[in-house]
């Protein structure tokens, strides 16, 4: 665990697209909504998280690959600015450079500058978020490095799936080195269809690859509200009632995080494979949320 009272979360899968942003910008807003604070990380090339939360990614300015290039805290802080949402929701910007940070060398001392820099923000914040590129390059191990435990986000296709066996493997090694003590805190499945013989199907098939209570619920629909909240910039609890069912599943999902961070801190640190057992033992006792047939709109990636 950081030193400080942050857990630091990398959301990652290896493939594009499936809604690694949306998981790090409703739980930044499930934050925000219940008072927290949270930095979120932007380490996606495209800046798509920064710029959903006000900031845009250019050269002019601190960003997060001028902290990756010299691993500076003092250049850390001085990139973190606070986002067009307001108080309670930092942001440390991508800029259009982050993409040279790929050509840097996978050496444990380069990959561990993100996690000395942000070591002495770790206690202005209860959580922070990195939303990793959609690879396993030198950027995202750097985000690998610096986390305490990975959201993997999938959604219910076969090469979804296949993505996440590729990322556990990364985990495990990255548990031989460079963070023995890195856990994967749960898998989040995102753009579930409301009815799906197929998905149902996946379903069963990325228990079986991850083990079933490592599946967290409820699962993230489609809904046109999450890209209406990401097109305005605003959080989406700023949305209303029209966003009322949807904001009620990332609060859970914030919950959760909050429940696993805690177990993390309260005992010995298990394997990444018996962590996933352990971290869901709660929501087996919850119902999971069904999404409804209201859109099939795909979320923000």
């Amino acid at each position: 665990m950081m030193a400080g009272m942050s857990t630091v979360t990398a959301i990652l899968n290896q493939k594009g697209g499936v809604g690694k942003t949306t998981l790090a910008l409703g739980l930044a807003a499930a934050a925000q909504e219940r008072g927290d604070n949270v930095l979120v990380v932007d380490l996606d090339p495209q800046g798509s998280a920064g710029w959903a939360l006000g900031v845009e990614a250019d050269d002019d300015h601190l960003a997060v690959g001028d902290v990756l290039r010299t691993g500076d805290p003092r250049v850390a802080e001085a990139a973190v600015v606070i986002s067009g949402w307001g108080k309670g929701v930092d942001v440390l910007p991508s800029s259009l450079g982050l993409i040279e940070r790929e050509a840097d060398s996978t050496d444990p001392a380069a990959s561990r500058r993100l996690r000395n820099a942000l070591e002495p923000l770790a206690d202005r914040y209860d959580h922070i978020l990195i939303d990793c590129a959609p690879s396993l390059g030198p950027t995202t191990r750097c985000g690998l490095a610096a986390a305490d435990g990975v959201l993997l986000v999938v959604e219910l296709s076969a090469l979804s799936i296949r993505g996440a066996d590729a990322v556990m493997a990364t985990l495990h090694h990255l548990e031989d080195g460079l963070n023995p003590t890195l856990d994967l805190f749960g898998v989040v499945v995102n753009r579930a269809p409301a009815i799906s013989i197929e998905a149902d199907r996946q379903v069963e098939e990325l228990s079986r690859h991850m083990g079933r209570r490592s599946v967290w619920s409820p699962f993230i629909p489609q809904r046109t509200v999450i890209n209406e909240a990401v097109g305005h910039r605003l959080p989406l609890h700023d949305l209303g009632y029209r966003a009322k069912d949807t904001t009620r599943i990332f609060d859970k999902l914030y919950s959760r995080l909050n429940e696993t961070a805690h177990s993390t801190r309260s005992q010995d640190r298990p394997t990444s494979s018996a962590k996933a057992e352990s971290n869901s033992e709660a929501a087996d006792s919850a119902p999971d949320a069904q999404p409804a047939a209201e859109d099939q709109s795909a979320a923000v990636a």
